[in-house]
């Protein structure tokens, strides 16, 4: 009996699968979109005729949330 209860237990603590893979798409979303939008805004600010914060931070950007995302999935 007691065996059941525990892996009733260990189940309840577990997040659920969505609720973890929702998050990390929603961080990625939110890491991509600062890094395009505040590379445009450097672009803007400093007056560049060619993108090139825009394209630098928003690779970077992208190599982060990729790296962050690979983190959370080998836990």
């Amino acid at each position: 009996m007691k065996e059941k209860e525990k892996k009733k237990s260990q189940k309840k603590n577990q997040p659920n699968q969505f609720l973890r893979f929702t998050g990390m798409a929603t961080q990625m979303t939110v890491i991509i979109l600062c890094g395009v939008f505040g590379g445009i805004h450097l672009d803007e600010k400093l007056q560049n005729s060619t993108p090139w914060f825009t394209l630098v931070l928003s690779l970077a950007s992208v190599a982060v949330a990729m790296y962050l995302t690979i983190r959370d999935l080998n836990k």
